[in-house]
């Protein structure tokens, strides 16, 4: 199994960002995939999380309104599209795939920093 996430950066308040996961070595449309972060200091945070089909989707509610997640099964790519972030949202963010309601599996993150 492998999740190679991408998409983070720098970016100022209010911005957008959209993040990647690229997966292989498993069948991508038999899981629900998540997003999960971790900002410097804090422990892990889940973010959200879709169904195997993308028929439901499941957020945070410091999140909701402002990130959405999506997949695109037929390229095995999990996406996370960030609105209006904010300093707290920094973080290292991380794809992961779930398996009997915990994740198995993680990709290596990618950092996104808001900052002015």
């Amino acid at each position: 199994v492998q999740l190679v996430e991408s998409g983070g950066g720098l970016v100022q308040p209010g911005g957008s960002l959209r993040l990647s996961c690229a997966a292989s070595g498993f069948t991508f449309d038999d899981y629900a995939m998540s997003w999960v972060r971790q900002a410097p200091g804090k422990g892990l945070e889940w973010v959200s999380a879709i169904s195997w089909n993308g028929g439901s989707t499941y957020y945070a509610e410091s999140m909701k309104g402002r990130f959405t997640i999506s997949r695109d099964n037929a390229k095995n790519t999990l996406y996370l599209q960030m609105n209006s972030l904010k300093s707290e949202d920094t973080a290292v963010y991380y794809c992961a795939k779930v398996s009997a309601s915990s994740w198995d599996y993680w990709g290596q993150g990618t950092q996104v920093t808001v900052s002015s």
